[in-house]
């Protein structure tokens, strides 16, 4: 294992997913990969940003994520970016999930995906959606902060 990948250490972030969505629970699954994907995880050619979690006959699976092949792919392997990834969780953490993604409002939403122990792992939350007041209370937030920021850097010179 290369210096570059330890144990613990992030792919990819869905920014998106944090400003859309209240998390009301984490997991972490495993994710079934090609070989091409693998590679293109390690140089961090993924797009995790339009991805959600679909579920279908009792199993998990991530769409809308964008894993783009490196150049140096093989010739005899064709790549699709948006190819569907069946997520890898124990049947009892699924038939759960499943039940609380039947509730009116809740959906399954990717947040991370991130190296574990040499594995590519996804990180996804049971989320409901927010509200279009919600997220502009957090905007005026982060602009409330930036403001103050600004004023204690200027008020240090």
């Amino acid at each position: 294992m290369s210096k570059t990948n330890n144990t613990n250490s992030r792919i990819a972030d869905n920014k998106k997913a944090a400003f859309n969505y209240f998390f009301e629970e984490r997991f972490e699954a495993g994710m079934v990969l090609h070989g091409w994907e693998v590679k293109a995880l390690r140089e961090g050619k993924v797009q995790l940003t339009d991805g959600y979690v679909l579920v279908k006959n009792g199993e998990l699976y991530l769409m809308g994520c964008q894993i783009n092949p490196l150049k140096t792919a093989s010739t005899h392997v064709s790549p699709d970016a948006a190819r569907i990834k069946k997520l890898l969780m124990k049947k009892d953490e699924i038939k759960r999930l499943i039940g609380k993604v039947e509730q009116k409002g809740y959906t399954l939403v990717p947040i991370n995906l991130h190296w574990k122990n040499g594995l590519a792992k996804c990180d996804i939350a049971l989320a409901k959606g927010k509200a279009e007041h919600d997220k502009r209370d957090v905007i005026k937030d982060r602009e409330g902060k930036r403001e103050v920021e600004r004023a204690m850097k200027v008020h240090s010179r």
